[in-house]
């Protein structure tokens, strides 16, 4: 099983890398490989660059490629003003018309630091993953609330085993045949 990582934030300490970074550990530990995508230098999404028999930049190729290598999908991501983050939006936008995400296993996991854990942005994405026409499961999606009291602050550990307890069974329901 190959599991590609997506980040909505491009912040060095962000809480939302410290839980896929989290997320992709304990998947490695059960066997899992685990690649993450940098999504922070695609360009803006215009069609009109990768149009009929138009070559997609590279960044967009890179993106595709480790998509389509991938088995399932894992999103952690920030919300941002009750909504998806625009770097997030954006790489997403890359990918509807090129068909990677077609019956690709796909998992959200929003955190904030708001008790509601991000719930409009998680919302959003799977709604948008639908469309694109991945499969969304449903038990490996989660909304993180509170996170900064969940993870350690200057090590990105997770402090809370509760947290943890759901990591493994969100990558459980995600990895499942």
């Amino acid at each position: 099983m190959r599991i590609l990582t997506l980040s909505g934030s491009l912040r060095a300490r962000s809480t939302n890398g410290a839980l896929l970074h989290a997320a992709g550990s304990l998947a490695t530990a059960e066997g899992t490989a685990v690649t993450t995508a940098d999504i922070g230098g695609l360009p803006h999404f215009n069609p009109d660059l990768d149009g009929e028999g138009a070559v997609p930049p590279a960044p967009v190729a890179a993106l595709r490629k480790s998509v389509a290598e991938a088995d399932a999908v894992l999103i952690v991501s920030p919300e941002y003003a009750h909504g998806v983050p625009g770097v997030l939006k954006n790489a997403l936008d890359w990918l509807v018309s090129s068909g990677e995400f077609i019956d690709r296993r796909v998992a959200v996991i929003t955190a904030s630091p708001n008790p509601a854990g991000g719930d409009y942005a998680n919302t959003q994405l799977r709604e948008t993953l639908r469309m694109m026409t991945g499969t969304v499961i449903d038990e490996a999606c989660l909304m993180v609330g509170t996170v900064g009291a969940r993870l350690d602050r200057d090590t990105g550990e997770i402090t809370d085993p509760d947290l943890t307890t759901q990591l493994k069974a969100a990558l459980k329901a995600l990895t499942a045949p």
